[in-house]
Order: structure tokens, then sequence, then C-alpha cells
């Protein structure tokens, strides 16, 4: 059974950073892509980054583009995302997520089979 934890959740104040860490288990860690999502009051959740199996290729959303960073480390089974610059508009539950096909790179949220139960992210302005 795969398993998503994410941690590093918090309350801050904008222009500070923070650090995600979603550890997963239960499958071939690396065979996988790994997203990043977040969801704010009301609205629906959204692509924030990716990362592929190898670590090698990375995606992000235009919003967060130039100051989050998405990282893995296989060895650990563990994908992080480090939020540098926070914005009050970065206010959301953040989910790591699992892709369903071994391989395969999506932003949408219907490809990803696996979800973590979601850390907070509060920034304050």
């Amino acid at each position: 059974q795969v398993q998503l934890v994410e941690s590093g959740g918090g309350l801050v104040q904008a222009g500070d950073s923070l650090n995600l860490s979603c550890a997963a288990s239960g499958r071939t860690f690396s065979n996988y892509f790994m997203a990043w999502f977040r969801q704010a009051p009301g609205k629906e959740r959204e692509f924030v980054a990716s990362i592929s199996g190898s670590g090698r290729t990375t995606d992000y959303a235009d919003s967060v583009k130039g100051r989050f960073t998405t990282s893995r480390d296989n060895a650990k089974n563990t994908v992080y995302l480090r939020m540098n610059s926070l914005k009050s508009e970065d206010t959301a539950v953040y989910y790591c997520g699992s892709a369903a096909r071994a391989y395969y790179r999506s932003r949408l949220t219907g490809d990803y089979t696996y979800w973590g139960q979601g850390t907070q992210v509060t920034v304050s302005s």
C-alpha cells in the first residue's frame, strides 16, 4: 500500500521561507514523478511543481517559478519543496502526489493516484 506523509507546514510571515517534505512508501519511488499541489479555501487543487523519478526534470507553475524548488532523495524515498519569498497568496494546504503511471509527467490532479494528508501553510502579510 502506497503511503505519502507530508510535513513542514506552518505559519510564517511574507518574505519568509519554508521547507516541506513528503515521505513515501509502498512502491518503487524512483520510477514515478512526484508532484506538489495546493488548495486554498474555496478553490480547486492546483499544480505547484513536479519532479521526475531521477530528479533531473522539474516543472513549476508560473506563480511559483523562481521562488520554489522541488528536489528528491530516492535513498530516503522523500521529495522536498523549498519555498522562498513566500506571499500571502501562497497560503493553502499543500499536498504531495505520486503519479499513477511510471515515468509519466503531468500537471493534472487526475494523473496522480496517491496523495498525502496535506500540510497547512499560512503566510501572514
